[in-house]
């Protein structure tokens, strides 16, 4: 496998498992005991508490684990080197930003 087919099928393999996933723009919300609520809000208005749709969420949540940071940050960090960034590194960086604490 090159390089171009290991990106296109990251890239494929990661729109399916979104596409699983329990849809949304998924915010911490309040406190559940001591855990925080991850709610995901939809474009329809509707919310759904994330952790109560388990079977969709969690392939999401372990694919995308802290065992992905340090790939992600190698290539953030070349995209900032690049003479011209990336249309998609420049989204992922604000996507993260407005996300990370």
């Amino acid at each position: 496998m090159d390089g171009a087919e290991l990106l296109r099928g990251a890239a494929d393999r990661l729109e399916v498992l979104a596409g699983r996933t329990t849809p949304g723009d998924w915010r911490i919300e309040g406190l559940l005991a001591t855990r925080p609520e991850v709610i995901a809000h939809r474009d329809d208005g509707g919310t759904e508490h994330v952790a109560e749709a388990r079977a969709g969420t969690a392939a999401w949540i372990a694919a995308l684990s802290p065992a992905v940071a340090p790939s992600l940050a190698v290539w953030l960090r070349a995209e900032a080197d690049a003479p011209s960034p990336s249309t998609a590194a420049l989204a992922l960086a604000r996507t993260l930003l407005d996300r990370l604490p």
